[in-house]
Formats: structure tokens, C-alpha cells, sequence
């Protein structure tokens, strides 16, 4: 099943790849915030499975920063919230290489992640492009 790739992401060392299995068709910035932080659950009519990178890692944390203008220890404190008053769990985490993000993601209906742009395979769609500064 082809994998999209949604938003290309420039940061200060490398480009950060948002990808979602071929079941979402786009996603925008405003989204990926939300769907990160569980305050959405469904992209057009598709439940989302989001999956972050290992706690501590610098793609997770340069996805934090760039994303979600958080760092770990905010993101960390934010989902204890959330899971203590009942309003939903954390992304998975894959602690391992983009690689195994990229077949998470590819076989997953409805998942969200994010890799090192230059670790993508040929074969994928760009939907859209976001540069940060």
C-alpha cells in the first residue's frame, strides 16, 4: 500500500518527514497539532493512529519543538494530564529506526508518524510542503 508523505518539515539540522498511511489523504499543521495531542481522532472519516518516535530521541524532540512548540518534559506532563482525567492516551512510541516507523505507518490504517526525510523511501507521494525557520 503506498505511504504519503505529508509535510516535509526544514529545522535547524535536518528535515523532519511527516508521513501517514495512504488511508489520509492530507493532513495541514494546524491538524498534525491536534492529532499529536489527541484533540483529534478522525481525518476525514479515517481514526488516526499517531506514533511518535522514542521518548529522548532528537528526531522526537526537534518534532516537539517544531511542531507542537513543546519539549519532551511539556509533551511528557501534558499526556499525565490527559490520561489522569480520561481524555485519551499518548501516541505509541517506536523506539526503533525510521525504518520501522515508515512499516508501522504503511501498515497501520489511519497512522501518523514522523521520520528523518533523508531515511524515506522512493515511492512516496508528497501532499504537501511546510518550511520553518
Amino acid at each position: 500500500m503506498p505511504l504519503l508523505l505529508l509535510l516535509p518539515c526544514s529545522v535547524a539540522h535536518a528535515d523532519i518527514a511527516l508521513i501517514a498511511h495512504a488511508s489520509i489523504a492530507k493532513v495541514d499543521e494546524d491538524t498534525v497539532q491536534k492529532i499529536f495531542t489527541g484533540r483529534v481522532i478522525e481525518v476525514g472519516g479515517v481514526n488516526v493512529v499517531p506514533v511518535n518516535a522514542g521518548s529522548g530521541s532528537a528526531l522526537r524532540n526537534r518534532f516537539l519543538k517544531a511542531f507542537l512548540n513543546q519539549d519532551e518534559e511539556k509533551y511528557t506532563a501534558y499526556w499525565t494530564v490527559r490520561r489522569y482525567i480520561g481524555k485519551g492516551k499518548p501516541p505509541r512510541e517506536l523506539a526503533g529506526s525510521s525504518a520501522d516507523i515508515i512499516a508501522f505507518v504503511q501498515a497501520t490504517p489511519g497512522a501518523v508518524g514522523y521520520v528523518e526525510e533523508a531515511d524515506l523511501k522512493t515511492g512516496v507521494n508528497v501532499v504537501n510542503v511546510l518550511l520553518r525557520k
